[in-house]
């Protein structure tokens, strides 16, 4: 495999540090160049996910044997669907660290997979107890999508209810699980209690992580106007009388967990 361009800014410094630290079992110069591509995966994983996957491929094959670089190349294929592989992946960064941070992520890979009964086993698992509540939470998302991949949309809700989902306090996992709450109220036909949990996603969503301002604009049936196209009827319109510009299609999204 090739190697991959690196803008010049790139240094490796970047990183994190206990990535780092493992890294110090590789040859100072190959280190580097491993670093390098790891900042790479981690600055494109979310715009370019398919440029983040070559970085991490890079980055496997000069250094296969370190956890960190096995979990990058997990994260890569993950972002990018590639489902079976970044599940090997995540099993072998598992083997090697002997943690359980990734079980979450290596469940919803079986989602990923079409095996969502093999997910819920997982969601039962003594693994669970051992994560932190970040982990834990991440963890009743999975097990409520498998659900939901099941059909079992009320069995979905009430996996989802939880003393986080209840919580007035907002955590980073926050306005995710009322989304994922929100959106299975919908599927069940429970509209009024949606559009609840939907504006509450809105309040503790501050980094616009989900689109549950559109999912309640859509139920509350606000209607979007793109400004050229107002201002293109303005001037069509212009001396007939009414000058109402005709209003664009309502934003949708399509429902996410």
């Amino acid at each position: 495999m090739k190697r991959l361009p690196i803008p010049e800014d790139v240094t490796g410094e970047e990183i994190d540090k206990d990535v780092r630290q493992e890294l110090q079992s590789l040859p100072k110069t190959l280190a580097d160049d491993v670093a390098r591509n790891l900042v790479m995966v981690a600055r494109l994983i979310d715009e370019d996910p398919e440029g983040a996957y070559g970085y991490s491929r890079v980055a496997l094959r000069l250094a296969s044997r370190v956890a960190a670089v096995r979990e990058a190349a997990g994260f890569a294929a993950y972002a990018n669907q590639k489902y079976s592989e970044a599940l090997a992946e995540f099993r072998a960064a598992r083997r090697m660290t002997g943690t359980v941070d990734l079980w979450p992520l290596m469940a919803d890979c079986e989602r990923g997979l079409g095996r969502p009964e093999k997910a819920l086993d997982m969601a039962g698992a003594p693994e669970v107890h051992k994560l932190d509540k970040a982990g834990q939470v991440e963890m009743r998302l999975v097990a409520a999508g498998a659900r939901r991949d099941m059909g079992q949309v009320d069995a979905a809700i009430v996996t989802l209810q939880s003393p986080e989902l209840a919580s007035n306090s907002v955590q980073p996992w926050t306005a995710r699980l009322r989304y994922a709450y929100a959106d299975a109220l919908l599927a069940a036909g429970r509209r009024g209690e949606a559009r609840e949990w939907f504006a509450k996603a809105v309040e503790a969503d501050k980094d616009g992580s989900t689109d549950a301002s559109d999912r309640l604009a859509e139920l509350d049936g606000v209607e979007f106007v793109d400004a050229l196209d107002e201002d293109e009827g303005e001037n069509e319109t212009e001396g007939s009388g009414d000058g109402q510009a005709p209003a664009g299609s309502d934003s949708d999204e399509g429902d996410k967990e």
